[in-house]
């Protein structure tokens, strides 16, 4: 008998090892993400690293192979303090390595930077710099530039962060999102996405993080209200194996800038 308890561990192994392989494959067909914060003490800080953004940063990823970057600032009377956030899809993760090594050999891009490139050490155009990566959901393999009717001043954009209290609930609240079909959820009642993704690297985790649009916060509050009152939805989240897989989340509203590609 032992024998064929070692051929089945052995094919065991080998099966597992497979599927692993095969997610991994289809993990690797999906957009990675950017999401880059700047953080600001005064009003000065910011307006320098608006011109930056504007006239140098997105002009040179568009030149390197990025056609649709985001940027975005908190709508008013925000109190988190002042930030601008910047959204960047990437096809591969090494187009990441490869975008930041053709910036450096940008001269057009350093000369239209330089006011915000070289700054001295005692007038640094920002406070702090945070980056989160993020891997796309297999529901959504890219980012999707939102069809929206309204001016991108009455835009809302909401940025929404998941973070679960362990890993494996936090795996599973992604796998909600995908085998269960709450990202088509969100797509039937006309969420308009920008993103659904799991956070690889960051200050918050485990979690996962998604961006929906509006034209205004009326149509906000009417499609949340459609989403809790949904059948699916109240099906979905009754299910026992999805309890308890998130323990916070923080839901940020952003205006986009004039010139953010989103």
């Amino acid at each position: 008998m032992r024998p064929n308890y070692i051929f089945l561990a052995r094919f065991t192994f080998l099966f597992l090892v497979l599927i692993c392989a095969g997610n991994l494959a289809k993990a690797a067909e999906g957009y990675y993400y950017q999401l880059k914060i700047y953080h600001f003490k005064t009003d000065a800080q910011q307006t320098r690293t608006d011109n930056y953004l504007q006239n140098a940063y997105l002009p040179a990823m568009h030149r390197a192979g990025i056609k649709n970057v985001g940027v975005f600032k908190p709508v008013a009377g925000d109190t988190l303090g002042k930030r601008i956030y910047i959204f960047i899809p990437y096809k591969t993760f090494d187009q990441i390595k490869k975008v930041d090594l053709a910036l450096a050999a940008d001269q057009q891009y350093i000369a239209d930077g330089k006011d915000f490139i070289d700054a001295v050490y005692n007038d640094a155009p920002y406070t702090r710099l945070e980056t989160i990566l993020l891997g796309a959901f297999p529901k959504m393999l890219y980012a999707d530039v939102p069809q929206l009717t309204a001016k991108k001043a009455d835009r809302i954009y909401e940025l929404r962060s998941y973070e679960s209290a362990t890993e494996k609930q936090n795996i599973n609240k992604v796998k909600m999102f995908n085998d269960g079909d709450e990202v088509a959820l969100f797509k039937r009642l006309g969420f308009n996405a920008v993103f659904y993704s799991e956070v690889l690297a960051g200050a918050h985790m485990p979690n996962l993080m998604y961006m929906i649009t509006f034209n205004s916060m009326a149509d906000h509050d009417r499609l949340w209200k459609a989403f809790g009152n949904d059948p699916y939805w109240k099906t979905l989240s009754a299910k026992p194996e999805y309890q308890n897989n998130v323990s916070h989340i923080d839901a940020i509203f952003l205006h986009p800038t004039d010139y953010s590609d989103f």
